[in-house]
């Protein structure tokens, strides 16, 4: 990173301003691109299910009156059973749903560290900076940063995961404060994703999935730390609750 970057003196702010301007040409215009993208994320292990696309006025797709995450959830309520890295059946969907937003499953192949987005960009700057490998990211526009991992814990290894509601809604923000872990249970929009509203807001790729991905527990101090001194400087955003259940 600091050949990238330029040497040690000014590059906190070389990647600060990298990280605010960076917008890969992911924004999914056009159907080629949208499935292409969909196609490099399946590719990289995400399993992928359709989701719910904004509607005019703010309002989802959906037929739920008062839909408390529009344009945010799976289609289905089987979407843990049908995600899938296959590539016919995620060119199908693509294809029959051309404006529909697709997520992707986590704890199964990959976990999603969540962080509110000026925490997050202090985290990712600071992993850049100390040469620590760093997978996936995705930005999301309403104000979320997310570090793509590997899973903690697979269904094979029943012992080893935790159910999602633990990390995402813990009975005090003490521990990870801040920071959401979607793993067996809960699942991310992934790029390219439009969210509602008339200002073109979108869930996009910082980092591809080209990228491998990291062992969490490599992020978690750096990304913990972050959290916690975003949750003090702005303690009502740090807590506020973003459902993730349709």
């Amino acid at each position: 990173m600091s050949a990238e970057f330029g040497g040690r003196t000014g590059r906190q702010g070389r990647l600060s301003q990298w990280l605010r301007g960076r917008r890969p040409k992911e924004t999914g215009a056009d159907e080629g691109g949208r499935e292409a993208l969909l196609l490099a994320a399946a590719g990289a292990g995400l399993p992928l299910a359709p989701a719910a696309y904004p509607a005019p006025g703010y309002r989802c797709s959906c037929d739920r009156v008062g839909c408390p995450t529009p344009a945010r959830h799976p289609v289905s309520f089987a979407w843990q059973t049908q995600s899938t890295t296959d590539r016919a059946q995620i060119e199908r969907w693509a294809r029959n749903q051309p404006q529909a937003n697709f997520i992707t499953a986590t704890g199964m192949v990959h976990d999603v560290l969540d962080l509110p987005l000026e925490a997050g960009r202090e985290a990712l700057e600071r992993l850049l900076g100390a040469g620590i490998e760093v997978g996936p990211v995705a930005e999301s526009d309403d104000g979320r940063l997310l570090f793509f991992t590997l899973t903690r814990g697979t269904p094979e290894d029943e012992d080893e995961w935790w159910p999602c509601e633990l990390d995402c809604h813990p009975e005090t923000m003490d521990e990870h404060p801040g920071l959401r872990w979607h793993c067996r249970g809960s699942y991310v929009l992934v790029p390219p994703a439009r969210l509602p509203g008339d200002d073109g807001q979108t869930v996009h790729w910082v980092r591809g999935p080209e990228h491998p991905l990291p062992d969490p527990l490599s992020l978690l101090e750096i990304l913990t730390d972050a959290g916690a001194r975003y949750a003090v400087e702005e303690p009502d955003h740090a807590n506020a609750a973003w459902p993730l259940r349709r």
